[in-house]
């Protein structure tokens, strides 16, 4: 399993609700498409783009959704919101 935790915190909430956008902590080696291959078929959505990040010997990726889907609806179903 390439996604381990969503992350939450008053910065990430924002962005959830103003630019359609989540924020997952992942695998160390995994690449962008299979990030969103797994994203994509686990919760039956389409993303728009995804930007990763190494930070703290952690990689985040910041998942952008299609304009059809809303990430406030991710959020929720995950316990976030």
């Amino acid at each position: 399993m390439i996604l381990q935790k969503i992350k939450s915190s008053e910065k990430i909430v924002r962005m959830i609700e103003s630019n359609n956008l989540v924020v997952f902590e992942v695998d160390l080696k995994a690449k962008k498409e299979d990030i969103k291959k797994e994203i994509e078929n686990l919760f039956n959505i389409k993303i728009k783009k995804i930007n990763t990040q190494i930070r703290k010997n952690k990689k985040l990726a910041y998942v952008k959704l299609n304009s059809q889907f809303r990430a406030i609806d991710i959020a929720n179903k995950l316990g976030v919101m």
